[in-house]
């Protein structure tokens, strides 16, 4: 059964087509707040300027025009009537002295003859229509006029009897000829608003570009003290909440590397009494197995301390890249049978924190060399990011734990996320580090047949 909803809900365009034609007109849309605010100041100004332009030229202008041309008309019409009412044989001086004294028109009386043939009509000409309806309408006689080119005289020829009239009146007197001051006082005020409005967006984008800023310094790991919110009020309000939740994150912070410092520290204190009470204990192959446990407790403890030290805040200094993977070539060099090699793209300097950096790459190619014979690290150093990556031709790690393996302590039979004391912490610390950059680390599969760790931190 057909009912009236369903035939409107036919006759409805489908809603996908204007989503995407609205997706479509997002990607030529400017994405920055300063461009978007003065669109919304520019476009709104231009509507209304377009509006008053077309309104003035379809009114202001055209009865102006219409006013000029049939005077003009009319003038021309009664020097006609001077002719044809009082015939003279060849001489009109008196006419063309009337005409020009007391009319401001040039006229002269040709023989009889043929009017040229119509000119082309340009494409926007108020005054072409205009003037042709007026003499249409009050001379009601052929005619021919020429209204084009930069001369300001209009010329006029009108076919009388046994004569023609030509005329040549001024070209101001025939239509409004100083519209373009309007033009130009409208783009002028225009000019002027739109620098106003330049320089009062300026005063409100820099507090928001400073927030940013302060925004990003923080997630890069860096000191923002100098930041004071200023500004609009909602600016300050968005400011004074960044400031209270760097707070907070810092004395979370803190309060976490103090707790894991301090456990890890008592910790390790009675581990010492442990082992000494060993030694004290002789050689007794019962105590080899307890000496074991003490001894990856003790590793354990000294991992956990070096997560904490992670934690700790450091400095931002220059480092060089290649300064850092010719340790690492070092490194793999007294291991027989590693091989590491490595290329830079891009600029060989990096501003991050020195230790922690080091650590981040050193427990990834570690993690490779411990499960790998071939390491391939390529970095790549743009304007905004720089991204390095550690392919290997290891076994890999299973697609489905890439994600589990940053978790701290978490272990696989093949686990690849070891450190050297086997405690479980040595991607986790290298994510940690990376994300306290900025960035992040990510898995994949390498083109070695192996393992590849991405690490790709702002610039």
């Amino acid at each position: 059964m057909v009912t009236f909803d369903s035939l409107r809900r036919e006759d409805r365009p489908p809603a996908r087509g204007w989503r995407s034609m609205i997706r479509r007109l997002r990607l030529y849309l400017p994405t920055g707040l300063y461009v978007r605010s003065l669109l919304i100041i520019i476009i709104p100004m231009l509507l209304l300027q377009s509006v008053v332009a077309a309104l003035f030229m379809e009114r202001h202008w055209q009865m102006v025009t219409q006013r000029l041309s049939a005077a003009v008309t009319r003038d021309i019409a009664a020097v006609i009537q001077i002719i044809e009412t009082y015939p003279q044989d060849t001489d009109y001086s008196e006419v063309t002295r009337i005409a020009r004294d007391q009319l401001g028109l040039q006229i002269s009386i040709e023989p009889d003859g043929d009017l040229p043939p119509p000119r082309t009509k340009p494409f926007f000409s108020i005054l072409d229509g205009i003037l042709s309806d007026e003499i249409s309408d009050q001379v009601k006689r052929p005619f021919w006029i020429d209204t084009l080119g930069d001369s300001n005289l209009v010329e006029i020829r009108i076919k009388l009897e046994d004569k023609i009239l030509r005329v040549l009146a001024r070209r101001n007197s025939t239509y409004a000829s100083n519209t373009h001051i309007f033009i130009v006082w409208m783009v002028g005020a225009s000019l002027v608003l739109i620098g106003i409005s330049i320089l009062f967006l300026r005063g409100q984008i820099r507090p928001i570009l400073a927030l940013a800023n302060a925004a990003e310094s923080f997630g890069k790991g860096q000191k923002a003290d100098n930041f004071h919110p200023r500004g609009a009020d909602e600016v300050r309000r968005a400011g004074l909440a960044f400031i209270l939740m760097r707070e907070r994150i810092e004395r979370q912070m803190e309060q976490r590397t103090a707790m894991l410092t301090g456990v890890s520290h008592d910790l390790r204190t009675i581990l010492t009494r442990f082992k000494l009470q060993l030694a004290l204990a002789g050689d007794n192959p019962d105590l080899h197995g307890l000496n074991d446990d003490i001894n990856d407790m003790q590793s354990m403890l000294e991992a956990y301390m070096a997560f904490a030290r992670s934690e700790v805040e450091e400095d931002v200094g220059e480092m060089k890249l290649s300064d850092l993977f010719a340790k690492l070539e070092t490194d793999f060099e007294l291991h027989e049978g590693k091989t590491l090699k490595y290329s830079i793209e891009g600029d060989d300097g990096i501003a991050v924190r020195p230790n922690a950096f080091a650590r981040l790459v050193t427990n990834l190619a570690s993690n490779a060399r411990r499960y790998a014979t071939t390491l391939d690290v390529n970095a790549k150093h743009s304007a905004k990011w720089l991204t390095i990556t550690f392919d290997d031709d290891g076994p890999g790690i299973p697609e489905k734990n890439r994600e589990d393996v940053f978790k701290p302590f978490f272990r696989l039979d093949e686990a690849r996320n070891l450190d050297a004391s086997g405690t479980g912490l040595g991607l986790a610390i290298a994510r940690d580090i990376a994300r306290s950059h900025g960035g992040n680390v990510t898995l994949g599969d390498s083109p070695l047949g192996g393992l590849r760790a991405t690490v790709r931190l702002p610039a």
